[in-house]
């Protein structure tokens, strides 16, 4: 087994190189990039001085020179092909150096590790509250499988299954919040969150999450929740259990001490891949109630066309992803002794 995970970290080099050459690619072929932005807010400029006064030949509508715009190509990185573009880019990657934004000017790693607390918050609230929810939940469905409360926890369940999360949230932005006041409109903390007592900070902390939290919540808890209960049916139905109960074992403890090991297998092997939306979270959720994340950062990067900082995510989110498939492996080898990976 230790060979397995040998060989699977080192896949991680040619996968990582792989999905990193193709974003950078596609980054150097997409139009609307930093350089062509510049040209284009130069000509607007010129544009509108060219309106208050006497009409101008072509050349002299052109917003910069030849020579200014080489200057810019090379001062983005432009200047070079790809290949070597990226083999410089790569070169600073393994000394930890993400580069400067093109939009802020400032280094990306900075910019990223500000919103990293916030990602992560939210990141790690929701694996454990998925966790917390889904399991006990999933267990009491099997064990009461076709009653009411069965029933009417899947009714629940389905409707949150069938709801994308931005959706719950806009609608608990709306009403919960805009229209009841009885949360905050968004944001992270209070503004004077430093000036309040501890305990206050913890209220206001929690306060401010709670809706982000359900939107999050949604879109894994009715995957999770029958995911659980189906195995676990599935299991109280097999003949191990059922010698069990023949033995003379409760059914409590025939449910516990045989079938919920079993059943969780199928949950570790999600566990590795919760990792990647440990950090990236929901971009949507994040613009809905205005939470400074690392998901909101990366969208508005890519539409802003800041390919530093677009890289630098896709660099964090990509190796997280590589490793949660790792991690999941190793989950259910220590769930199911049955597994050797040999």
């Amino acid at each position: 087994m230790t060979a397995y995970f040998i060989r699977r970290l080192l896949l991680i080099i040619p996968t990582f190189l792989g999905i990193t050459l193709l974003v950078f690619i596609i980054t150097r072929f997409v139009p609307g990039g930093p350089v062509e932005k510049i040209l284009a807010e130069a000509r607007q400029m010129k544009m509108g001085h060219v309106s208050h006064g006497s009409a101008n030949t072509p050349a002299q509508t052109s917003p910069l020179s030849p020579s200014q715009i080489e200057e810019l190509k090379k001062f983005y990185g432009f200047d070079k092909p790809v290949l070597v573009s990226y083999w410089e880019w790569l070169k600073k990657i393994m000394v930890l150096d993400l580069g400067y934004s093109t939009r802020y000017y400032d280094p990306v790693w900075d910019i990223i590790r500000d919103k990293l607390p916030v990602s992560i918050y939210y990141g790690f609230a929701t694996t454990v509250l998925t966790y917390l929810i889904c399991i006990p939940l999933g267990i009491f469905k099997a064990i009461r499988h076709k009653t009411m409360m069965d029933s009417a926890t899947s009714v629940v369940v389905l409707v949150g299954y069938a709801l994308p999360g931005f959706i719950v949230a806009i609608v608990l932005f709306v009403w919960p919040a805009a229209q009841w006041d009885w949360f905050p409109l968004g944001g992270f903390m209070s503004n004077d969150f430093e000036d309040l007592p501890f305990w206050s900070q913890v209220w206001d902390l929690l306060h401010h999450s709670i809706l982000p939290l359900i939107a999050y919540l949604v879109g894994s808890f009715a995957t999770m929740t029958f995911l659980m209960k189906n195995t676990l049916m599935d299991n109280l139905a097999a003949d191990y259990v059922r010698t069990a109960l023949s033995k003379g074992l409760s059914f409590r403890q025939a449910v516990f001490r045989h079938a919920f090991r079993n059943s969780i297998i199928p949950l570790a092997t999600h566990f590795g891949n919760n990792i990647t939306l440990f950090l990236t979270g929901s971009f949507l959720i994040e613009k809905v109630f205005n939470i400074d994340g690392l998901g909101l950062l990366g969208f508005d990067s890519l539409v802003e066309r800041d390919y530093p900082i677009v890289l630098g995510v896709l660099v964090i989110s990509s190796i997280l992803g590589l490793l949660g498939n790792i991690l999941s492996d190793l989950c259910v080898a220590l769930v199911d002794p049955r597994v050797s990976f040999e």
